[in-house]
């Protein structure tokens, strides 16, 4: 294996592999053999039992959908997230229960995030409405479903905790897209969820001042001391670039505007920047984008209840005749036939 390689390997971000655990005690109840699934993703049976041990995001990532398909769980981190004590999230939690006001506690929530995830950038959001962003890191955004739903219900859970009152966030917007009816997230969040967003992000009105019900200033601060702590030994490697540049190409897709000059605006480089920091990774911008393409097209013909024409459409073609020459350059294939294909494997 090359050096750059092992380099690579080793930066991925970690994160305390709390719902991968959740997942595989799930599993193992529906009798389900989690050896082989773990082998896949390349996280050992030692590493899933201890929670000492801190698991590659990706690899959480590709194991939670793994068991989804197993489960046949479509919503998995949604249900994941409904279980675990919320003390689980350790210092974080603490954290947050011992502030002054909601706001307060998220805006440390926010601040503290990396320590259970290190893929995932919290950002507090103060726009007359008060919540949070979350941002992928050294990771790729559009496997995943799961983690980031698990995310969303244990911030609100954790919220509705603190404020002792059944709040319901002013807006629920997620960049995956579901299709078909999710009257479960409806009924937990308190109404629409929006898929296919531009960003990751959970807001609620009037509630910055809200008090948290178990505030204690002394804890906080004490609190506060061992977070930053914790926080300063986390790795500051963001991952390779290619990663970011795709987690910004993806909502740009299907409005037509996944190109080299405003991708690079939105990473805030200049376009020879772009290009020469994926020529350092062996890349090219047009590379990245085809890649993506036929990654998320075998995504979405998987989802039966997307239309060709849809998918055309969320890739960023204006016809679908464009789309099947594409796809049948890229995969020798017409995507009826391997939409067909995957069905009956």
């Amino acid at each position: 294996m090359h050096e750059h390689h092992v380099r690579t390997l080793g930066a991925l971000p970690h994160a305390a592999g709390q719902v991968a655990r959740l997942a595989c005690e799930q599993a193992k109840k529906a009798e389900i053999d989690v050896g082989p699934l773990l082998k896949k993703v390349d996280i050992s049976r030692h590493q899933i039992e201890n929670t000492d041990e801190r698991l590659k995001v990706p690899a959480q990532i590709r194991f939670l959908n793994l068991i989804s398909d197993a489960l046949q769980d479509d919503i998995l981190g949604f249900h994941l997230a409904q279980l675990p004590d919320l003390r689980d999230l350790g210092l974080v939690y603490y954290v947050a229960a011992s502030t002054n006001t909601l706001g307060e506690a998220l805006r440390r929530t926010a601040r503290y995030s990396r320590i259970v995830n290190e893929g995932v950038s919290i950002k507090y959001l103060d726009d007359g409405d008060v919540g949070m962003t979350l941002h992928y890191i050294g990771v790729s955004r559009h496997p995943d479903r799961h983690q980031i739903e698990f995310f969303m219900v244990m911030l609100v859970r954790l919220c509705r905790h603190l404020t002792g009152l059944h709040l319901i966030p002013s807006r629920v917007r997620l960049m995956h897209r579901r299709t078909g009816a999710n009257s479960e997230l409806v009924a937990f969040f308190g109404g629409t969820v929006d898929f296919g967003a531009p960003v990751d992000e959970l807001a609620f009105n009037s509630v910055r001042d809200l008090p948290v019900v178990s505030a204690d200033p002394y804890l906080n601060r004490l609190l506060i001391k061992y977070c930053e702590e914790a926080l300063s030994r986390r790795p500051s490697n963001r991952g390779p670039f290619r990663l970011s540049v795709e987690n910004e190409i993806v909502p740009l897709l299907p409005h037509g505007k996944a190109h080299a000059g405003e991708v690079s605006r939105r990473l805030g480089v200049s376009q020879r920047t772009l290009t020469r920091r994926l020529t350092a990774e062996g890349l090219t911008f047009s590379g990245v984008l085809k890649g993506l393409r036929v990654d998320l097209a075998r995504r979405y013909l998987a989802d039966k209840e997307l239309s060709i024409s849809q998918i055309a459409w969320l890739l960023g073609f204006q016809e679908v005749s464009a789309f099947t020459h594409a796809f049948k350059r890229w995969t020798g294939e017409g995507p009826k036939q391997a939409r067909a294909r995957g069905a009956s494997q």
